[in-house]
Formats: C-alpha cells, structure tokens, sequence
C-alpha cells in the first residue's frame, strides 16, 4: 500500500497550499537533508511542478529551508533524473 505523505505550506502571499512528499533523502556531500515535493499544479510544459527544500529531520515543526548552492541544486537534479530513468525503464518494460 502507498500512503501519501502530505502536508502544508504558506506561500509568500500567506495562502495555505497542500504538497505531497515525493522523497527525502541525506546528501553525504552536503551533510543535509532535502525534500523533493509537489503541490500537483501543472507548469505550461505540461509537466508537474517539483520543488526541493533542505529541512531537519524529527522536528514537531518542520522548517522548509532555501536551497542555497549550485551544488546542492546539481545533486538534487542528479537524483531526479536517475529516478525519472528508472520510472521510464519500468515502464517500458511492463509494456512487453
């Protein structure tokens, strides 16, 4: 079973908006955690937007913090595309 894991933010105009976790993961590089989720809108491309934060993990109240570095933004994307390649190769292969 897949449960999601939602939760909310406030966008920089106080609104409340729900985001679904897509994962988390630790960077041995950076030595902090991220976030990668989505609030399910759709850019004009067509495609769903997709968001990263760094934040703490354990906290009651966890603070969603900027990511600061090209770097940090280089690992996130790299992790990113290995995902959307392992998605694509799973289904492709259930195509057979």
């Amino acid at each position: 079973m897949n449960e999601r894991l939602t939760f909310k933010v406030i966008d920089e105009n106080g609104k409340e908006i729900e985001c679904e976790a897509l994962f988390t993961f630790e960077s041995e590089e950076t030595k902090k955690n991220y976030i990668v989720y989505t609030d399910n809108t759709i850019d004009e491309e067509g495609n769903i937007r997709v968001y990263a934060s760094v934040y703490t993990p354990n906290q009651p109240e966890t603070q969603l913090q900027p990511i600061e570095t090209e770097k940090e933004w280089k690992i996130i994307e790299t992790i990113l595309n290995e995902l959307q390649k392992e998605v694509k190769e799973k289904m492709g292969n259930n195509e057979q």
